[in-house]
């Protein structure tokens, strides 16, 4: 599970470096996997010793025999002898370098969101976006906000800032002005949820993640992923509500007079105003990046969808389902697409084979360049610090992390100081396992030298 303060800021502020940087440098996601990580920001990389500036331009393969040299001491050290798989790849080549139980399905905690990411992607492609939207009831003199799945979804936003998430602001002012000329100064509030079905929880799910922060429960519309504040771990009991009584609030900025308190309303006929989210690959990047739970959950909705599914969990799932089949990729096994279900099964075999789908497919690239940077970016900002014995692979790693109690997960790519780049998964399923104790055997690979 994602920490949950700061995170959120961090993602946007490194998707927005990320994004100025594809605009200056023409870099494209099908070239992230042969390359080095992009610059660290917003917490500096240092004394990456030993790297050289840009890699060789044809690096001498990888020594399966001399990967399994360097992992094999620290795996036997790192106290996850029992509970301990992985797999490692050429990333140009795709040739195997390392497997350890690597077609053993095991709980894959919050690196699903990779399974979850190539899925939406696949569905409705990268420049999809998510619509909220607002309907005018005349008979009622009722406004209602309809949520489209968004849960970047804010009340207001620096309109400077980059990428620009959708506001309520906005969407008030819009409806205040079409309100206009229709003569409506004075309104109730409606809210319809109804995009989604099912259970706002998820099977194996443990009835602490919401009172804890970790997810708000499972709903189209919500604004800042069900937070309380867009800054606080603590979630709303009641996200819809939220959104709508903050949507009122907005509406009374823009000159309306707002009657009442709002109620669930079904939406009906044309919307009088609406906005977008930013676009899929951007919204798959900061998932990614955040380790964003309802995000991912909604997602997975939205591909369900797509694909003639029910918009929940079990639909979500079996959207999934089909297109790891289409990509002839066994051994996933979901039950939510967060990762916070303890019903999920992965293999590190899988996990590998998508992020090297999403790097060679340029429809799932962003699944690639939304992985978090080592010492950097998103949840792997804290990791890889000076104060660690990993710290010389700040910047060279890059993977989406996972973690629940007994579980922890990293899968991605790493550089090492020949040139190599490997795409790897490394999974613990133990009791006490940490992201650290992962962290020590993808520095081996970094500073391998494994020619």
């Amino acid at each position: 599970m994602p920490r949950v303060r700061r995170v959120r800021g961090e993602a946007f502020l490194a998707l927005a470096l990320l994004n100025i940087f594809v605009l200056i440098t023409g870099f494209v996601a099908l070239d992230v996997i042969e390359a080095r990580p992009l610059p660290a920001v917003p917490n500096p990389v240092t004394h990456a010793d030993g790297v050289a500036a840009v890699a060789p331009a044809a690096p001498t393969p990888a020594d399966p025999a001399r990967i399994a040299d360097i992992l094999d001491d620290p795996m036997s050290s790192s106290g996850l002898e029992e509970g301990l798989s992985g797999y490692v790849v050429d990333g140009v080549t795709g040739e195997t370098l390392f497997e350890r139980d690597a077609d053993t399905p095991v709980t894959p905690a919050s690196t699903t969101k990779i399974a979850t990411a190539v899925t939406v992607l696949d569905a409705v492609g990268p420049d999809h976006v998510l619509r909220t939207e607002a309907y005018f009831d005349p008979g009622a003199n009722r406004v209602v906000l309809r949520g489209g799945g968004d849960a970047t979804l804010t009340a207001t936003a620096d309109p400077a800032a980059y990428p620009q998430a959708a506001t309520l602001s906005e969407l008030a002012e819009d409806t205040a002005a079409a309100l206009a000329g229709l003569g409506a100064d004075a309104v109730s509030v409606g809210y319809d949820d109804s995009l989604f079905t099912g259970s706002e929880t998820g099977p194996g799910w443990k009835p602490n993640y919401v009172t804890e922060g970790s997810t708000a429960t499972i709903h189209a519309l919500m604004v800042d992923s069900g937070r309380v504040d867009p800054d606080v771990s603590t979630r709303s009991p009641n996200p819809p509500l939220a959104a709508a009584e903050a949507f009122a609030d907005q509406l009374e900025r823009a000159g309306l007079t707002v009657e009442g308190s709002p109620a669930e309303a079904e939406a009906s006929g044309d919307p009088v105003a609406s906005v977008d989210s930013m676009p899929m690959s951007a919204l798959v990047e900061f998932m990614m990046l955040a380790s964003d739970n309802n995000m991912a959950e909604s997602m997975s909705r939205i591909a369900a969808l797509e694909f003639g599914e029910e918009p929940s969990f079990a639909g979500g799932a079996a959207a999934t389902h089909r297109v790891m089949d289409d990509l002839g990729i066994e051994g996933v096994s979901l039950s939510d697409n967060s990762g916070l279900s303890t019903e999920n099964r992965i293999t590190p075999r899988a996990l590998v084979q998508l992020v090297k789908a999403a790097a060679d497919e340029p429809r799932f690239n962003a699944a690639v360049t939304g992985l978090p940077t080592a010492n950097s970016t998103g949840t792997l900002a804290g990791r890889y610090s000076e104060f660690s014995s990993s710290h010389d692979a700040a910047g060279l790693v890059r993977g989406k992390t996972g973690t629940l109690d007994g579980v922890s997960t990293l899968a991605g790519t790493i550089h090492d100081r020949e040139g190599n780049v490997f795409v790897f998964a490394l999974m613990a399923n133990s009791a006490g396992a940490s992201g650290p104790q992962l962290d020590t055997l993808a520095a081996a690979l970094s500073r391998c030298g494994c020619s």
